[in-house]
């Protein structure tokens, strides 16, 4: 007779593991199905890969110049608050020996007020807020005892902005560590990219790149456009006195640069003081259309005006490019204008 018992049912361990097999080579077989074969890159692609990521570089660079900017102002700004609750403590510790001679006058006399005696033992805040111990105060008391409670909440008040300002400080920190890598980040891809070329590719591609600086500024046509200024037409030769100096983010001078560091020390150059960053630098005056631009100006590209350069005339720019270029002229059209503005 044939047996009517039902199969033994597989363990809930084997259920798991097949289970778990068949999912890893469904996946297997479906990555073999989706993956691309891996195709090198032309030469004109990398350059165009590798453009993007200097850019990208840029704009990090930018907020590195932000971030240094802001962290040595804050670094000033507590050192300025440090000093005066120094002085400030030193003037405290005054007024109180001034107050201890004066009980020390009065016991010889015949024994310290109460309320001198009062204050010496506490805060002065506690004396000052209560009618009958003023009435007891000789003017002269009142006067020394409001003084040291002026400037208790002044140091107090002061303190506090310390404190504050250096947590400001340790984010900025932070913040300058984490676009540091950015920048580092990005320069490292896009390198990773060129090591993808052959020599012969490479050695093109850098003979581009020089040939492109070297027609930039032997056979430019600067136009007859007049300075705006005469400490724009300073800053401007300034800057001219750079060209061929090697881009570097985060430098303003005097071997290398980045964008907003050349604009910048151009103008101190003209002994004019401007900001650091791009972004600070549009905010120094009105928006010039193209049609308006005279020599010196700065002229600020991309929407989110991470690059600043400085107007040359003719529709050209004198600017600290990118990584891998030089200070050098360009034509404007090479990149999307947005504004200018006169300093």
């Amino acid at each position: 007779m044939a047996s009517h018992r039902r199969p033994k049912k597989p363990s809930r361990t084997r259920v798991t593991v097949l289970t778990t097999a068949a999912a890893a080579a469904v996946a297997l077989s479906a990555n073999a199905a989706n993956a691309a074969p891996s195709e090198k890159l032309s030469k004109d692609q990398v350059k165009s890969k590798v453009d993007e990521l200097y850019q990208q570089a840029e704009q990090a660079t930018e907020k590195l110049d932000g971030a240094k900017e802001k962290q040595h102002k804050l670094q000033k700004e507590i050192s300025t608050i440090q000093d005066n609750v120094a002085r400030g403590q030193q003037d405290l510790n005054a007024l109180r020996d001034g107050l201890g001679s004066m009980a020390t006058a009065q016991y010889r006399s015949g024994g310290i007020d109460p309320s001198v005696q009062l204050f010496l033992s506490s805060n002065p805040d506690d004396y000052l807020d209560k009618a009958s111990t003023l009435d007891q105060l000789s003017s002269q008391q009142v006067e020394s005892l409001q003084k040291v409670q002026d400037k208790q909440r002044e140091l107090a008040q002061q303190r506090a902005e310390a404190t504050e300002k250096l947590k400001d400080l340790a984010a900025t920190r932070a913040e300058l560590g984490k676009k540091k890598d950015e920048v580092k980040g990005k320069l490292a891809e896009a390198q990773r990219i060129l090591n993808t070329l052959t020599a012969k590719e490479k050695a093109k591609l850098a003979e581009e790149q020089e040939r492109a600086s070297r027609s930039s500024t032997a056979r430019v046509d600067l136009g007859d456009t007049p300075a705006a200024s005469n400490r724009a037409a300073a800053a401007f030769r300034a800057a001219q006195s750079q060209i061929n100096k090697p881009y570097s983010y985060g430098t303003a001078g005097m071997a290398t640069f980045d964008c907003s560091g050349l604009t910048s020390w151009a103008y101190g150059q003209a002994n004019v003081s401007i900001p650091r960053t791009s972004e600070a630098q549009a905010q120094l005056g009105p928006h010039l259309s193209m049609s308006q631009l005279q020599v010196g100006d700065l002229v600020f590209f991309y929407g989110d005006l991470h690059h600043v350069g400085l107007y040359a005339g003719n529709g050209q720019v004198l600017h600290a490019p990118h990584t891998g270029a030089v200070v050098r002229y360009e034509a404007m059209g090479n990149m999307p204008f947005q504004f200018g503005v006169r300093v």
